[in-house]
């Protein structure tokens, strides 16, 4: 096995290789294509920034998983999975963004040699890295094979966290309550946006106990006054105006695990609808993590903090929160479980959530938001950050 410094134990990639492939058998897959780079990072410990070109790990019934992707990534592919080089391979650059060649077919010729070309083959078919035209080359160029959609087959053996990974999470926890206290440190009126992101993104980078924070799979999100009735709005060059709110929904991440946090500060007098909306939310958010915890259902999470939400004259018509942990841009969220109404899913200890509680009202929005473990029990937050609307004048 090759030297590399790894963030995680040999032992426990081999038991998440197990795990899939275990999952595997049970739907008669023969191989596995795995283009979720957060998928892939699990699986191998492969980490880098190549998710704009097509890449893959594929994973056969038995045995190590093998690397796929741009010749001048497999350097990085190199020092970072835990696999020996013979699994690294590489195709030529000039099948990149080429209308004449596709890397797929560089696959379907790796599956061929893997001898795994007559079997039935899972794909991420709705992900956001797997294009219809690489599954259209792969299906040209393996005929004999039967593709299958395997969406959500790694992500869902992710969603019991070990305790290295909790870690981890504790650690993107720490730093975005630092990020938090920078904002409501800094924040005034006449401060241009996108100096309060910088700030933002110095605290998110900078930590002095030992732990330097990592790029967050999706960017600093603060919009204000009217803006703030749509939740996913990023920065300008504005200034901040007195009267109005900004909700800032923030990251840490470490080591790829992300731990969010949204908060809203309001400079000056917030009007009598905010402050409603605050006890609502707040009320609701208790009642929600009281019933985090296992045996019960993400939606028993959802139906207690609609209920308190419905006792206050408040409606939401979103889900209330999502799996979180290890993730690339453009989404942080694992995209398996969701706290909603419908959603059967059991809880269990190590589960990490992100209990998002955001309100987004005809001409203002509020977003107190906590990032969750699921413990014996019940849960823990895994930041550190006042649970109120910040009022700064």
């Amino acid at each position: 096995m090759p030297d590399v410094p790894l963030h995680f134990t040999r032992e426990e990639y081999a038991a998440r290789l197990a795990a899939t492939q275990q999952e595997m058998a049970r739907r008669n897959l023969d191989a596995l294509i795995v283009s979720d780079p957060s998928n892939m990072a699990w699986l191998t410990g492969y980490d880098g920034w190549s998710f704009y070109v097509h890449q893959a790990v594929l994973v056969p019934p038995s045995g190590d998983p093998v690397w796929f992707g741009r010749g001048m990534d497999a350097p990085g592919a190199l020092r970072t999975v835990w696999m020996d080089e013979t699994d690294i391979v590489r195709y030529a650059d000039h099948f990149v963004q080429s209308t004449e060649c596709h890397p797929m077919e560089e696959l379907c010729r790796l599956i061929e040699v893997r001898r795994l070309s007559r079997g039935v083959i899972g794909v991420e078919m709705d992900n956001y890295w797997y294009s219809a035209k690489a599954h259209a080359v792969l299906q040209h160029g393996l005929p004999n094979a039967r593709f299958e959609d395997a969406t959500g087959l790694v992500n869902w053996r992710r969603a019991i966290k070990s305790g290295t990974e909790i870690g981890y999470m504790r650690i993107a926890g720490q730093i975005v309550s630092r990020m938090h206290a920078r904002v409501r440190e800094g924040i005034e009126p006449g401060m241009r946006k996108c100096d309060l992101v910088a700030d933002i993104y110095d605290a998110s980078l900078r930590y002095t106990d030992g732990h330097g924070g990592d790029y967050a799979a999706i960017v600093p999100m603060l919009p204000s006054g009217a803006d703030a009735s749509a939740a996913h709005l990023t920065w300008n060059e504005e200034p901040l105006r007195a009267g109005e709110g900004t909700f800032f929904e923030i990251a840490g991440c470490h080591k790829r695990y992300h731990c969010p946090l949204s908060r809203t500060i309001w400079l000056g007098k917030p009007p009598t609808a905010v402050l409603d909306a605050e006890k609502a939310v707040l009320e609701g958010m208790e009642a929600g993590l009281e019933a985090a915890r296992p045996g019960n259902a993400c939606q028993d999470v959802a139906r207690a903090f609609f209920a308190a939400l419905k006792r206050h004259g408040v409606e939401k018509d979103t889900r209330t929160g999502y799996s979180i942990g290890l993730s690339y841009p453009p989404d942080w969220g694992e995209r398996t479980m969701s706290l909603r109404s419908g959603d059967t899913t059991e809880l269990r200890a190590n589960m990490t959530l992100h209990f998002m509680t955001g309100l987004w009202m005809a001409d203002w929005g509020l977003e107190i938001t906590e990032s969750i473990l699921i413990t014996e029990d019940g849960a823990e937050c895994l930041a550190d950050v006042p649970r109120e609307l910040v009022v700064k004048a």
